[in-house]
């Protein structure tokens, strides 16, 4: 009975072991689509991590902004011993004798009246923390990016590797072909000895091309930041599809405005400005009179407090007849300091005219970026009609080659040219064609599109 049991467990066991193993290789097989990537790297980049710090620090200053307009409050308590002559703090009397007192105070005090420092800080403190959130969306939106960049490389390097491998395909058929002819006396022997270099030649283009698809899947791997994996496999049907050939119609100055309107660097600094032109504002603050009211509430214990008896008059007693209250105003006039607040006017508008300078900085760059892009999406839908065009130009001239070299027309160096040169082609057209893709994919960004699914 108990070996039942036990042989009962071990088949839960196994079959524990097989789902477990069944999951991950059927996890390691998913294919990703663009889209998975990116929203997988955003929810596992630490770098993000950061950017969240920083909104988070930032949105605290601005809510303790808001608290500062409440009133300080503080207690305090004190407990003292005297020894041989002193003052006695009840009456002012010098005594000589031993004795311990202790007070008791509660006071605030609230400005009234700052030069509008408190709400200037409280409207520099909500832009700053603003600004924090747009940089963030901006770094979101540039790991975006660099997770399409690594995801075409791939999609480029899987092309290349097919397009090595049909040309090793047709190495190894030659190589049959020229073996057999050698075989039937047909074909001297220095043929075969060529055609074989010639299919060690392609056997090697496979194996660079396997590297480079490697490295690739790693550095997409890496900016995902995919944990427990060291391969990745991609949807790749953007190869077969050709709706990206179609022209696209694009003005930079178009594109340049709509890119102004929501671009997150730019609103960020945007809202720098704004926020150092409060900052300003807070400076100048200082040259104004503050106005502050204040008041509070104490009382005492004295042990040289006595009644007409000589006894000391009971703690209850004395914090009730001792009790007193204050309230006033505070008025303070700045006259000098050491022309620090003159100083720190100036250095104020030094970083409003900083900040001024960062954002045209970055229009200057956006307009650059998309004057770039446009001129590279005219170039790259020229090359990619001409490309096509040599692509089929090349097969027919290889084919015909092939042909040639099979009835012995030509030599093996003769059709490794022509083989070559088409596989050629083949690689810069697919080159140009995902250059393209990534080219109108950015355009579509700049243009205000949602092509990355970033809230």
């Amino acid at each position: 009975m108990s070996n039942q049991i036990i042989m009962n467990q071990k088949i839960r066991i196994l079959s524990t072991l097989f789902l477990i193993v069944m999951s991950s290789s059927l996890l390691s097989q998913e294919k990703w689509s663009l889209e998975d990537c990116i929203s997988y790297a955003l929810s596992h980049n630490l770098e993000l991590n950061d950017f969240q710090y920083n909104i988070d620090t930032n949105k605290e200053t601005h809510r303790q902004a808001i608290r500062s307009l409440l009133p300080n409050a503080n207690g305090a308590v004190d407990y003292g011993i005297r020894y041989g002559r002193s003052a006695d703090p009840n009456t002012n009397n010098i005594v000589d004798a031993d004795f311990f007192s202790n007070n008791y105070l509660l006071e605030f005090d609230m400005d009234l009246f700052k030069g509008f420092q408190k709400l200037n800080t409280i409207k520099a403190s909500k832009l700053i923390y603003q600004a924090a959130k747009e940089e963030s969306a901006q770094q979101k939106y540039l790991l975006g990016f660099r997770v399409m960049g690594a995801f075409y490389d791939i999609l480029f390097f899987e092309g290349a590797l097919e397009i090595s491998k049909e040309q090793q395909s047709v190495s190894q058929s030659n190589y049959d072909l020229i073996s057999k002819k050698v075989q039937l006396g047909v074909s001297a022997k220095s043929d075969l000895y060529d055609a074989e270099s010639l299919l060690l030649t392609d056997k090697l283009e496979v194996t660079k091309s396997e590297n480079n698809l490697r490295t690739a899947k790693l550095k997409l791997i890496q900016e995902m930041n995919l944990e427990g994996g060291n391969d990745i496999e991609i949807q790749s049907e953007i190869l077969k599809n050709d709706s990206i050939t179609n022209p696209l119609e694009v003005q930079t100055d178009n594109v340049f405005n709509k890119a102004m309107d929501f671009l997150p660097i730019i609103e960020a600094n945007r809202l720098k400005v704004e926020a150092a032109e409060k900052q300003v504002k807070v400076s100048k603050s200082n040259y104004y009179p503050s106005l502050t009211l204040f008041g509070g509430v104490g009382s005492g214990y004295f042990e040289t407090n006595t009644d007409d008896l000589g006894n000391t008059i009971s703690f209850n007693q004395q914090f009730e007849t001792n009790m007193y209250k204050y309230v006033g105003l505070s008025l303070k006039i700045p006259i000098s300091n050491g022309w620090t607040t003159r100083s720190d006017v100036k250095q104020k508008k030094i970083e409003l005219l900083r900040a001024k300078n960062d954002l045209k900085v970055q229009e200057q760059e956006l307009l650059r970026t998309i004057q770039d892009l446009v001129l590279e999406l005219q170039s790259l839908e020229a090359e990619y009609s001409q490309s096509n065009l040599k692509v089929k130009s090349q097969f027919l001239a290889f084919t015909t080659s092939q042909k040639k070299y099979e009835k012995g027309m030509i030599s093996a160096i003769e059709l490794f040219t022509a083989k070559n040169t088409y596989a050629l082609s083949q690689n810069e057209n697919l080159q140009i064609k995902l250059s393209l893709e990534v080219n109108k994919n950015t355009l579509a960004f700049y243009k205000g599109l949602s092509i990355f699914n970033i809230k």
